[in-house]
């Protein structure tokens, strides 16, 4: 029963997506990467927050809330206000210049050679830490729901390569044949089951915990754990409370307003109105994220005395405890949803930066749009199949995955300061963007895999050999030797920005640069967003305020 559920809502979504999408052109660039730049406000929203809500989100952001509280909220809350930004300052240019990729500007403001490097980065992130990330967790999160091994006799590793190449190659029809419309659709019907979903799991933990009574079970929960529900956190926390005026407002900013796997969606917006309201409606929602991404960590923490041997096993064990088995399948399939979008719009998102920004660039410069969509496929396809070899080895890699993570902030601080400097200035040449991407590039590098290091280890050796060991001291120290990593961010941001306004200090560009409205879409901008971008950031300084 469990499983003719999650079989029947999957094929729903598939049928629904097919006939929604048969239409559009998708042998025309604009088409088969941006939707026909027809995408409306409802589907971009839906689109957005599928993409970004994925496994290792749901069960990675419920287990630091199991452990550290409220204060995790931040990746949710902050997101809100970067979408406001986007929606306010970098939309309307990008809808004016009607881009398809984000290195595609960088062309046009800067060179060639740094939309390449760009493109390179982008492509290597997606490739080496996104796609196998996405496939890996997402299997064992579907292996462990329907006991794949026990159902079908095999080994746990036999099982987690099976759901791997399953996940796969389902992602990869949805995104390589059907294009960036097929992706968005899908995604929109499968957010509504993710929050329908979602939901439910808090509001039968509250009623186990309250016998029956959701407010009874919250009242409960925050009078015995007060100190679970502090917005602010401690120092030793993953996330600092005062990060968020650092570098985490630009890590929200690169995420939702520069990576090509989000942005992507508002740039298939049939005109600035939509995209906007899209923005905007999908930010009002993300304020509510913690509901489905924190509260049940936080439930998890009551129901379970805190006695998990794991924080990531908070919301398996938690979903496992509360959930009706009648609701199992309609769940998994959800879920099964939420993988399928992350990993269909990483790989859509490689599709088109490939296409446009590496074969039509430097392989086939009069290639027609049917030849570069053509092939734009081919090499998503060889991606899908690299991701899908390389996702099983993360079994038995250890900490690779929080590694990779780290990796991430290589290229993202490097790519949003060119970016920003690319529209807020006129004369910055291209010679500055280059040095900028190379400079903190290394920089990060050197900081996070040879300084931290080094100093955490010289601390709690010195914390040792004096007699600390609890391991709240230690947590202490280790949070002191050396500065937050998005501390690291935002210095690296601002030394990369003076470096490149200096650079066009010294070598101007000959003819400052100007955005050229290409016509391609309406940018007349919704009469409402000022208005609805206030109540939203009202909205998110009330929520830290009432829980500090």
């Amino acid at each position: 029963m469990q499983f003719l559920a999650f079989i029947s809502f999957t094929l729903i979504v598939a049928v629904i997506s097919y006939l929604k999408t048969r239409s559009t052109k998708e042998s025309t660039l604009d088409g088969y990467f941006l939707g026909g730049r027809s995408l409306t406000a409802g589907v971009i929203a839906g689109s957005l927050l599928l993409t970004n809500l994925s496994t290792e989100q749901i069960v990675g952001l419920n287990g630091s809330a199991y452990q550290s509280g409220l204060s995790v909220m931040v990746w949710e809350t902050l997101a809100a206000i970067a979408m406001v930004v986007t929606a306010i300052y970098l939309l309307p240019r990008y809808l004016k210049g009607g881009i398809t990729t984000v290195p595609q500007f960088l062309k046009e403001r800067f060179d060639t050679s740094t939309k390449t490097i760009t493109s390179a980065l982008f492509l290597t992130g997606y490739v080496v830490v996104l796609l196998p990330i996405i496939l890996y967790s997402g299997s064992v999160a579907l292996s462990g729901m329907f006991d794949v091994p026990e159902l079908l006799g095999v080994s746990k590793s036999t099982a987690l390569k099976l759901c791997i190449w399953g996940i796969g190659i389902v992602g990869s029809i949805y995104a390589i044949f059907g294009g960036l419309k097929a992706v968005a659709v899908s995604d929109s019907i499968n957010a509504i089951g993710l929050l329908i979903g979602g939901l439910l799991i808090p509001v039968f933990g509250l009623m186990l915990i309250g016998d029956g009574n959701v407010w009874n079970g919250l009242s409960i929960l925050t009078t015995e754990h007060p100190e679970k529900f502090k917005s602010t956190g401690e120092f030793t926390d993953p996330v600092p409370f005062y990060t968020i005026f650092t570098g985490m407002m630009l890590v929200q900013l690169f995420y939702w307003g520069t990576n090509q796997q989000i942005i992507q969606r508002a740039l298939g917006a049939k005109n600035l109105k939509e995209g906007q309201k899209g923005l905007l409606l999908a930010s009002f929602i993300k304020v509510l994220g913690p509901i489905i991404v924190v509260l049940p960590g936080l439930i998890a923490f009551y129901v379970f005395k805190g006695n998990l041997g794991s924080a990531d096993d908070a919301y398996p064990m938690l979903v496992k405890k509360v959930l009706p088995n009648a609701w199992v399948g309609f769940f998994a399939a959800v879920l099964f949803g939420a993988i399928l979008s992350s990993f269909n719009s990483v790989l859509n998102s490689s599709v088109t930066l490939f296409g446009m920004d590496i074969y039509k660039q430097h392989i086939n410069k009069t290639a027609s749009d049917k030849v570069i969509v053509k092939y734009g496929k081919l090499f998503g396809i060889v991606l899908a199949i690299m991701a899908m070899f390389i996702a099983p080895l993360i079994e038995d890699a250890g900490s690779l995955f929080d590694y990779l993570q780290e990796v991430n902030g290589i290229y993202s601080i490097p790519i949003l300061t060119i970016i920003v400097v690319g529209y807020f200035t006129k004369q910055v040449p291209a010679i500055a963007a280059k040095i900028g991407l190379i400079t903190g590039c290394l920089l990060y590098i050197l900081s996070q895999f040879v300084l931290q290091p080094y100093f955490v280890e010289k601390a709690l050796s010195n914390a040792e050999a004096s007699g600390i060991t609890s391991e709240t001291a230690l947590a202490l120290v280790e949070a002191r030797a050396y500065p937050h990593f998005l501390d690291i961010m935002a210095i690296l941001f601002v030394l990369n920005i003076l470096i490149m306004l200096i650079i066009g200090k010294l070598r101007p560009k000959k003819v400052p640069y100007t955005i050229k409205y290409t016509n391609q879409v309406d940018i007349v901008p919704w009469k409402y967003v000022k208005t609805a971008s206030i109540g939203i950031i009202i909205f998110v300084v009330a929520i830290y305020i009432y829980f500090a």
